[in-house]
């Protein structure tokens, strides 16, 4: 089955991704898939050095960025105890998609940065054009209204994203690791798309290259929120279900979403 991964974390997502640059379009090669995304936390430092690598193996590369956004304003600096971003991820499509995510980012870092590099939903209206965006994993805004019950606050941010992408820039993003979480907002995302008509795609949240990559991830993790290694496996990554995987495999997971896989290939 044809799949394109287009949710996926290198070395550059720093102390979280465990997936060499060098290694991410062999992997796509020998996986027999044509196209891979980087799709980095906060930032594009791995950008040139990911063009690179893929144009030597042969491998079509989409840049893309993780980003996080501010729930209100980006100059906005919320008290500790609430979650003061949301992810994002945004693709290029053309130059100048890559020219807005790169004003995108570096707007984070000198007028959102707080924790990390945040922008809003005014910078992304002013910035849209040549970019196709995903609604993210389970930290992002739409899965984590789903997951509190609030299916209205889901609908009405992904009616704002839509409108600010234009229709058939913007999709709904389905994951699946083995955590109930992703059963509940795959339920939820599916309801979305049926009453919006907004797209689904299948991502599978990359941050290794293989599935005993995890140990490797885990020490990562351990590090960066100064836990013990089976501590930080509670942030997020309780599975080893974080890897790069087959188009087969992601078809299997996938099966009961009409269009989920094909339009990863649409996209790229």
């Amino acid at each position: 089955m044809d799949f394109v991964h287009l949710h996926l974390h290198s070395e550059y997502s720093l102390l979280d991704g465990a997936s060499r640059i060098s290694d991410i379009p062999k992997a796509a090669k020998a996986a027999g898939q044509s196209a891979v995304a980087i799709t980095d936390h906060g930032n594009m430092f791995g950008a040139v050095e990911f063009f690179n690598a893929c144009k030597k193996e042969g491998v079509k590369p989409i840049i893309g960025c993780e980003v996080y956004v501010a729930p209100s304003s980006r100059f906005d600096r919320p008290e500790r105890g609430g979650r003061p971003y949301n992810h994002l991820i945004l693709l290029c499509k053309n130059d100048q998609g890559y020219r807005n995510l790169i004003k995108l980012v570096s707007l984070g870092f000198t007028e959102g940065f707080y924790l990390r590099p945040r922008i809003d939903l005014e910078l992304l209206a002013a910035h849209s054009e040549g970019l196709i965006c995903l609604s993210a994993c389970m930290v992002g805004y739409i899965p984590q209204a789903i997951l509190r019950g609030d299916f209205d606050d889901a609908l009405a941010y992904a009616n704002k994203l839509d409108a600010i992408f234009g229709r058939g820039n913007f999709y709904l993003e389905i994951q699946d690791h083995s955590l109930e979480e992703d059963r509940v907002i795959n339920a939820g995302i599916a309801r979305l798309s049926k009453e919006t008509g907004i797209p689904v795609v299948a991502t599978n949240d990359v941050h290794y290259i293989r599935r005993e990559d995890s140990e490797t991830q885990a020490v990562l993790m351990a590090i960066q929120t100064g836990k013990t290694i089976e501590e930080s496996r509670l942030e997020g990554f309780a599975t080893d279900e974080f890897y790069f995987k087959s188009g087969d495999e992601m078809s299997a997971l996938f099966d009961g979403f009409e269009g989920a896989i094909e339009n990863t290939v649409k996209i790229a």
